[in-house]
């Protein structure tokens, strides 16, 4: 199982516009390329199939909203505040993505496909906002990946999209 994991680092109390676009955003992404998709510390205070009503009435991003609603329907839309001491087991391994990588814990997209040839799940994580992931997840995470192989900083959105696209290629998946 893969799982594209988006973090919100940028509000934690007021829902901005940056917090429904990025779902909606994110969404056809995880769907196209066959991964799930969980929200972690988002400001909303709703559960998992409310947020697909909201953000469906929000935005005509992703088809206004069909991707989310059929991640959800199929069992693969995820909400969660973010866990203090460990990751929902279920999700395999964590992955941090970063630019700068721990020399310890890099691991490279062509290691991560082997690995995911034989079963094994794991976990994408991609903050939302200027600040990036907290330090503590870059800690907490057994691997860190740097999607460019470059140590070139993505923005949010490209990150959602280079993630699942380039491990899917790696992987020689058509979605």
């Amino acid at each position: 199982m893969l799982t594209l994991g988006i973090v919100n680092t940028y509000d934690k109390i007021k829902i901005h516009e940056a917090h429904y676009r990025s779902i909606a955003r994110a969404a056809p992404v995880a769907y196209a390329f066959g991964f799930n998709l969980a929200l972690f510390d988002y400001s909303f205070k709703m559960n998992a199939e409310e947020l697909v009503n909201f953000v469906k009435d929000k935005t005509t991003i992703g088809e206004s909203g069909k991707y989310l609603e059929e991640l959800f329907n199929s069992g693969r839309f995820f909400v969660f505040e973010l866990p203090e001491k460990g990751f929902q087991p279920q999700f395999g391994s964590v992955v941090v993505t970063t630019s700068h990588p721990a020399k310890e814990k890099k691991i490279h997209v062509q290691e991560l496909s082997e690995l995911i040839n034989k079963r094994k799940s794991f976990l994408f994580l991609i903050g939302l906002g200027h600040k990036g992931l907290p330090r503590e997840l870059f800690e907490m995470a057994q691997y860190h990946l740097d999607i460019t192989s470059k140590g070139i900083s993505l923005e949010t959105c490209t990150a959602i999209g280079a993630v699942p696209a380039i491990i899917s290629g790696c992987l020689g998946k058509k979605g």
